[in-house]
């Protein structure tokens, strides 16, 4: 069934709190709360019309209609590697990133408008002019918005792990998602990712791995005793069984990005007493 685009977007109802209503596909993500308030409202009204991408939407209000590309060079007012940061919660790490890489242009994509908000007050403490952001769907902002070829880097750290069996259709990383990555790539191009769930992060390591689109940049690394996935396992950290003899052998685990600054929210999983995974991957062609 096709969906007029002329048809004025809803404001209340599942249509709105829940995307896949719309989806033929399950999206990765829930809505927890668009509203605004405070200093988050306040920066918003500031600040959203200079630094805040607004597409033509077609459904709700994180998609995309097709035809809306984006023209870097306009947007930024200069020509500077894309770095895309898919997800970008708070906005605690692409603006630490922004702020000390001056030269490089960064978006934000996240469908979680208050944490747009609080990127946006990040933006104005810092006197940032190299960030730009969209409330979106990220296949939609890699299929439609972005131009072919655009981006220096795209990040995805900690999306949602989706932990229970039946809801793994949901995780943002599948067979499915590379290709949208490969498209918006400049070649050579790097993905970077990070979780703090050993399940996806196998999940991860295996369909990039199983891709001829990527190729894994420390093949091998942290293998073994050294793997957090081996420590994950023999002590159960994660509330499954203990596995004694549980030996990760195959590695390929990623250094920790030394541009990616500690966020509330990978220091709660710490706290918690989870073990971080980190994975780069870089376009073969």
């Amino acid at each position: 069934m096709s969906i007029p685009t002329d048809r004025k977007m809803p404001s209340t109802g599942r249509a709105v709190e829940d995307p896949s209503f719309y989806q033929a596909e399950p999206v990765s993500f829930v809505r927890r709360g668009t509203r605004l308030h405070g200093r988050r409202a306040d920066a918003w009204e500031r600040s959203a019309e200079t630094y805040v991408i607004e597409p033509e939407r077609v459904r709700t209000d994180t998609s995309i209609a097709e035809g809306f590309v984006l023209d870097p060079e306009a947007v930024y007012g200069r020509k500077a590697p894309l770095i895309v940061e898919i997800g970008s919660g708070l906005g605690e790490a692409i603006a630490h990133a922004a702020d000390g890489n001056r030269d490089l242009n960064f978006l934000a994509v996240e469908v979680y408008r208050p944490g747009l908000a609080a990127l946006m007050i990040k933006v104005e403490n810092l006197d940032l002019t190299n960030v730009r952001a969209v409330q979106a769907n990220a296949p939609e902002a890699l299929d439609i918005m972005l131009p072919e070829a655009s981006a220096q880097e795209i990040w995805i750290f900690f999306s949602d792990p989706w932990h229970k069996i039946r809801h793994h259709k949901r995780r943002l990383i599948k067979e499915s998602f590379l290709p949208k990555l490969e498209r918006v790539l400049v070649p050579g191009g790097v993905v970077r990712l990070a979780t703090d769930w050993s399940n996806y992060a196998e999940q991860m390591r295996e369909v990039f791995d199983a891709s001829e689109l990527f190729e894994n940049l420390h093949p091998g690394n942290l293998a073994g005793e050294e793997s957090n996935l081996t420590t994950v396992r023999r002590l159960g950290l994660e509330d499954e069984e203990k596995d004694a003899d549980f030996i990760d052998e195959l590695g390929g685990w990623a250094p920790r990005f030394e541009g990616r600054t500690l966020t509330s929210f990978e220091g709660k999983a710490l706290k918690a007493g989870r073990l971080i995974f980190d994975l780069t991957y870089r376009k073969v062609s």
